[in-house]
């Protein structure tokens, strides 16, 4: 037998070794399942997302494709939102994805807007209130993907907190890329038609098992109303808000010569009145003062109820 030299060793095929492991199968048995569940998508989804929303939202199987996980999230592009996702005993990590366009007009027809008024958003990066409204999105297609999987034990999938795509990680360069493919749907909601994908590795698709699901939904507890949940998301989000003063009217002459140092009044002689806003929304009215070593403002009044301040803050 040949002793091994450098001029012998050849570094194993790396497609080949995925395919005798299972981790790479081919197109034809790849496509089959992935187009399973695609229409087990478009079949339940619709009908859960109009029962919660009551918004008539179309779902498509939109085909697949096929490559390294890494590249396949990277070519969905930066305008849309990532979820890492987990479902115990089927795929202990896979990402899902939506465009944003299709969440910026959810939110929109949820706060009230009517949609002859809606036109289609550019794509572009969410905010963090749109992010949070993106939760349930998610949640809904891992509930569906869950309810349609051989996943024994009957646990609930891990979504994580979606985020943008330009604040994904770079790939950890000591980890060995996977084989994967990506399912596409088409979600379409007025105007506006984005797409949804699922990204698994083909390992795990390769031992799935699908199985329509019967009653998606029928055996879970009663679930809040989608409005209700889009509400506790927005409650729980950080905005930022800004006080505005009024000064003292001044000349422009006397503008054009202001130095550093120079001092310009309040505009009020005692109580100094504050406007509050946040994202460009006035809230409240309030008055300036000190409480120790920090600057504050009281409330005095506000912009409208509870609900009025919520509606200006998500629109």
């Amino acid at each position: 037998m040949t002793a091994p030299t450098t001029s012998n060793v050849h570094p194993f095929d790396r497609r080949l070794l995925a395919r005798m492991t299972g981790a790479l199968g081919d197109t034809q048995t790849i496509g089959k399942i992935c187009g399973d569940l695609g229409h087990i998508f478009s079949e339940f989804l619709p009908d859960i997302l109009k029962s919660e929303t009551g918004l008539d939202i179309a779902i498509a199987y939109a085909g697949f494709e096929v490559g390294l996980g890494s590249e396949l999230v990277t070519d969905l592009g930066t305008a849309v939102a990532l979820s890492d996702t987990s479902l115990r005993n089927w795929a202990a990590d896979f990402t899902l994805s939506c465009d944003s366009p299709v969440i910026i007009t959810l939110m929109e027809t949820l706060l009230g807007a009517p949609p002859s008024s809606i036109e289609e958003p550019k794509p572009r990066a969410l905010s963090p209130i749109e992010l949070d409204a993106a939760t349930m999105i998610f949640e809904k297609f891992a509930d569906v993907l869950r309810s349609a999987v051989n996943a024994p034990g009957g646990f609930e999938p891990l979504v994580g907190r979606p985020y943008n795509a330009s604040n994904r990680p770079a790939p950890d360069p000591e980890v060995e890329d996977y084989y994967a493919a990506c399912i596409n749907v088409t979600v379409g909601l007025g105007p506006v038609l984005s797409t949804f994908s699922v990204i698994v590795p083909q390992k795990t698709l390769l031992k799935t098992t699908v199985v329509f699901p019967k009653g998606v939904g029928q055996n879970k507890k009663a679930k809040t109303d989608w409005n209700e949940q889009l509400e506790h998301q927005v409650r729980r989000s950080a905005v930022t808000l800004e006080a505005r003063i009024k000064l003292e009217s001044l000349t422009l002459d006397t503008i054009s010569r202001l130095q550093p140092g120079d001092v310009i009044p309040f505009h009020d002689a005692q109580d100094v009145r504050v406007e509050v806003n946040a994202n460009g929304r006035d809230l409240y009215i309030c008055e300036f003062g000190r409480s120790g070593a920090k600057y504050t403002v009281r409330i005095k009044d506000t912009h409208g109820s509870e609900n009025d301040i919520l509606h200006h803050i998500m629109g």
